[in-house]
């Protein structure tokens, strides 16, 4: 009788929650708690100049083993710089640098165009990516952590048949509004988890720190895949 019980409340649970998520069908229908929220991370992270964090990506491929990334992300605007043990990453705004000292190449590349751009995980869109409308949003839960209380808000894709994830979860620190980690399901199975172990806000940065410098570069190739 229990068991019936349990399994009982369970569907209703579930039948309950399919019915509330059912009411949201478009960005304006989101929760509008979640909506408070983000809008103070918006403020948060729109009043600094520039920013430097140290993240840690986990990347999660069916039948693959875990892969952990390190690095620091570097942003001022539309320049941003991403350094990591692999690759180097500079964004001067107008094109984008991609750097392999193992190879010793250099790849240039056009800047994506914000319209038709899907990435989440990137410098352009890991602070804002909620502010598109291809989103409904809503608080799932608010866990505590190391003894933060934190919110989780969940996305889910508007047109599911041609976005890449099934959906996003956002977790930000409730009294502050930081960002802690942005972590993606996409539809092949794959699991994306990025973590901001620290931030500094309004970090000074040299003149040339967004340009590429080839002089920098001895010896290296350099492929121009720009338009």
């Amino acid at each position: 009788m229990k068991n019936l019980f349990a399994l009982s409340f369970v569907l209703f649970m579930c039948s309950t929650m399919f019915a509330q998520n059912n009411q949201y069908v478009k960005a304006s229908d989101s929760d509008p708690a979640a909506k408070a929220m983000l809008k103070k991370v918006k403020a948060r992270y729109e009043g600094y100049k520039t920013l430097e964090a140290s993240f840690v990506l986990d990347i999660m491929i069916p039948e693959q083993e875990k892969m952990e990334q390190r690095g620091t992300l570097s942003r001022q605007g539309d320049k941003y710089r991403i350094t990591s043990a692999n690759q180097e990453v500079i964004c001067d705004g107008n094109a984008i640098w991609f750097i392999l000292p193992s190879n010793k190449e250099v790849q240039i590349n056009d800047m994506p165009d914000p319209d038709e751009d899907d990435s989440i995980l990137t410098p352009q869109s890991i602070f804002n990516f909620y502010e598109k409308d291809n989103f409904v949003y809503f608080i799932t839960n608010e866990p505590v952590e190391n003894g933060k209380k934190l919110q989780e808000i969940t996305f889910k894709p508007l047109d599911r048949e041609t976005s890449d994830y099934s959906k996003l979860v956002l977790v930000v620190n409730k009294k502050t509004a930081e960002i802690i980690r942005v972590k993606t399901f996409a539809k092949d199975g794959s699991r994306y988890t990025f973590y901001i172990e620290k931030l500094k806000p309004n970090v000074p940065f040299d003149k040339g720190y967004f340009t590429f410098n080839a002089k920098n570069y001895p010896d290296y190739y350099v492929e121009d895949l720009r338009d």
